[in-house]
Parts: structure tokens; sequence; C-alpha cells
């Protein structure tokens, strides 16, 4: 018998609204969209006056590729400073909760013999 969880219409209304991202080519089909977004902006850029501050502004799709790098930036700093602040896998492990021995009747072992 099916789980009342697995029941798709016991969802609540935007739980049901967003099934449709199960599908991995509906998932397609949103990245596509917003890659073509993205490049519509990007296009549109080309054909409007800026009242620009700085010369490097006037570059047609000057913050696209601007917030782009900067982006980019941020997830290889990211890694370094990961390599940096990163602990090994024992460093809290003399206060840790699951390095304290239990009582053996407080366990719950269950025999699994055939």
């Amino acid at each position: 018998m099916a789980n009342h969880k697995d029941d798709p219409q016991s969802y609540p209304a935007l739980g049901r609204w967003l099934m449709f991202v199960d599908n991995p080519r509906n998932v397609d089909r949103i990245c596509y969209a917003l890659y073509g977004l993205c490049a519509f902006l990007v296009a549109l850029d080309f054909f409007y006056y800026k009242k620009v501050y700085t010369a490097v502004e006037k570059i047609p799709g000057f913050y696209a590729i601007y917030g782009f790098v900067m982006c980019a930036l941020l997830v290889i700093c990211a890694k370094a400073m990961r390599k940096v602040l990163m602990r090994d896998e024992t460093y809290y492990a003399p206060y840790d909760v699951e390095s304290e021995e239990f009582p053996e009747h407080d366990l719950d072992r269950e025999s699994h013999d055939v």
C-alpha cells in the first residue's frame, strides 16, 4: 500500500505545482529558458542609451561579464579558503558525542539471524 506522503494529491498546492521539476527534461527546459533570457538581456544592452560614470561601463554587456567573472572568482577563492580553514576528520573527536561510550543495555541491538 502506498504511503500517504507518496501521494501527490496530499501535497500542498505549491508542492503539486512544482512536481514538473521531477522530470529531467523539464529541468533542461528551465535552464535553456534562463540561458535565452540572459542572452536576450545582454543583446538588449546594445540598443539603449546608458548614462555612464566611467568609460568601462560603455562596453555592451559589461555588467554581465563583470558578474560572471566575480562569481567565478568567488568560487575559486572559496576553494582556496577551504584548504586553509578545513580541519581533519578527528578535530572535534575527543569532545564529540559520538566518541562517548554507551552502556550496552541502552544500545537496542537486534539479531538478524536467519
